[in-house]
């Protein structure tokens, strides 16, 4: 498997317009796009910082991954996302490594993207998502 760039670092977020104005102010950035994912229940915009991005999920409501990730821990880093170029040969070395996964197929993610996670257990308490760009 070969990791090609870290894609993007997710920040969950109780409200995305909040978010955003609060890195526009900062930062000076603006995000690619905004969209709603509802397969994983969340509103997200994507912003470019150099070759990655920053992902801010806003959750669609409490019962979410990411509702009860921000529940549970409060806003801030959710997931470290690595870029590969084909996930189900990722996924296939990863399960032959023992790695806990929570996507055993891959799904379609924001952008369009084919992504799939791993456990947090399979590497020190991140969650860790995979995303091969189509």
């Amino acid at each position: 498997m070969l990791l090609l760039n870290i894609h993007h670092t997710a920040l969950a977020v109780a409200d995305l317009d909040v978010a955003l104005e609060r890195f526009r102010e900062q930062y000076g950035v603006e995000p690619l796009y905004r969209e709603v994912v509802e397969s994983q229940g969340v509103e997200e915009a994507m912003i470019p910082i150099g070759g990655s991005h920053v992902q801010l999920l806003q959750p669609l409501d409490r019962d979410t991954p990411v509702g009860r990730f921000i529940e549970r821990n409060g806003e801030g880093l959710h997931h470290v996302a690595f870029q590969v170029a084909d996930i189900e040969s990722a996924l296939i070395h990863l399960e032959q490594q023992g790695a806990r996964l929570v996507d055993t197929k891959p799904r379609t993610g924001g952008g369009g993207h084919r992504i799939a996670f791993v456990h947090p257990e399979a590497f020190g308490g991140t969650l860790i998502e995979l995303v091969e760009v189509t």
